[in-house]
């Protein structure tokens, strides 16, 4: 019997490709070389300004379908202590996340000395980047340090309102009962239906939970074993809402959810891509939460360079967007390494005891 791949090809496939147009959206929309490169390729340009954000969707339902997988394979809360693994969740999420933070400080330092640019973050004071720490600068209204940072406090939000569903779920009477998955989906149906219409609610998980609700019942429609019926109902209630308002970003995430369950019912969703391009995806795809930490003051700083040494040359500009793409991937490389990969907390905790330790033994 082979081995079990160890990754997921074809979400790495999806991450990957996710991670870089939202690089590139951020290099369309902020900053000045874009503006200067626009007559040069002006269609693309737009497009990637206006739509290639959407891809944050499939971030949204991948999440959803790898919380299912870990958190509740079976549809019922498989966690002993549902505090405890937010609060690991929260790690996860912060411990780079702060590290990401310090870099786009320093970056947006770096790139005033050379431009003034409405994209440029102002100098951050302490209650602000604790505010972030917290991921409460969505809900606290401070000024963004970094584009994207409102989606890693959403994130912990809509892991956190999972686990809580599924626990809730796992209390109820008749154990047997589905309680947590029809709660998931109740709950997706209200987001997809009604709050995700209203943007005044974008700072919430709700908002976002008809495309993280879409990925984790994705998963649990996706056993083998469960009858197709069910696959069918999600993307019927999927197109409901789209008929009845339609919404780019809810179409993204549907067509995730259904690619992400069709792949596993199939048996290919850790096989497809293959070749040498499931190789290539799986690094990106590996190194993509870097990547998506640490681009923005990557792009600031050549924005600033480019605008300072060649301002409102179409061409040197367009040569810069390419550059700076291929400098954010490199310095997500590196933070992978050397930040998001290392175990921060537990280096913290081996650098102060031993140091105790060694005390302890010199007085004896």
């Amino acid at each position: 019997m082979g081995t079990r791949p160890s990754r997921l090809a074809c979400i790495d496939a999806l991450k990957a490709v996710s991670s870089q147009l939202i690089v590139l959206h951020h290099l369309a929309f902020y900053g000045p070389m874009s503006d200067a490169a626009q007559s040069l390729a002006p269609g693309l340009i737009s497009w990637l300004a206006d739509y290639a954000r959407i891809a944050v969707q499939v971030f949204l339902v991948v999440s959803g379908f790898l919380a299912a997988r870990s958190l509740a394979p079976g549809g019922f809360l498989t966690a002993a202590n549902p505090l405890g693994t937010i609060w690991r969740r929260y790690q996860k999420l912060v411990v780079p996340f702060a590290a990401a933070i310090l870099v786009a400080i320093a970056g947006a330092a770096l790139a005033r000395a050379w431009m003034t640019h409405d994209s440029i973050p102002a100098a951050p004071h302490l209650t602000q980047f604790v505010a972030h720490l917290l991921l409460l600068h969505n809900i606290l209204d401070v000024d963004a340090l970094s584009a994207g940072v409102w989606y890693i406090a959403i994130d912990l939000q809509l892991f956190a309102l999972l686990v809580i569903v599924l626990w809730v779920a796992r209390a109820a009477p008749g154990r047997r009962l589905p309680w947590g998955m029809a709660l998931v989906g109740a709950l997706a149906v209200a987001s997809l239906f009604w709050f995700n219409r209203d943007a005044s609610w974008d700072i919430w998980a709700i908002y976002f939970f008809g495309a993280y609700g879409m990925g984790t019942l994705a998963y649990w429609v996706s056993n083998p074993e469960r009858s197709p019926m069910a696959l069918i109902l999600l993307a019927s209630v999927g197109v409901a809402a789209l008929v009845v308002d339609f919404r780019l970003r809810i179409a993204v995430a549907l067509a995730t959810a259904l690619l992400l369950a069709i792949s596993r019912r199939g048996d290919w969703l850790e096989r497809w891509p293959g070749g040498r391009l499931a190789g290539l995806s799986a690094y990106f795809g590996k190194i993509s939460y870097s990547v998506f930490l640490v681009h923005f003051p990557v792009c600031l700083v050549v924005n600033a360079a480019v605008s300072h040494l060649a301002p409102g040359q179409p061409v040197l500009n367009a040569l810069g967007m390419g550059a700076a793409w291929v400098a954010s991937n490199l310095a997500g490389a590196v933070f992978h390494r050397y930040v998001e990969s290392v175990d921060v907390l537990q280096v913290l905790r081996e650098a102060i005891w031993p140091t105790r330790e060694k005390s302890v033994t010199s007085e004896a």
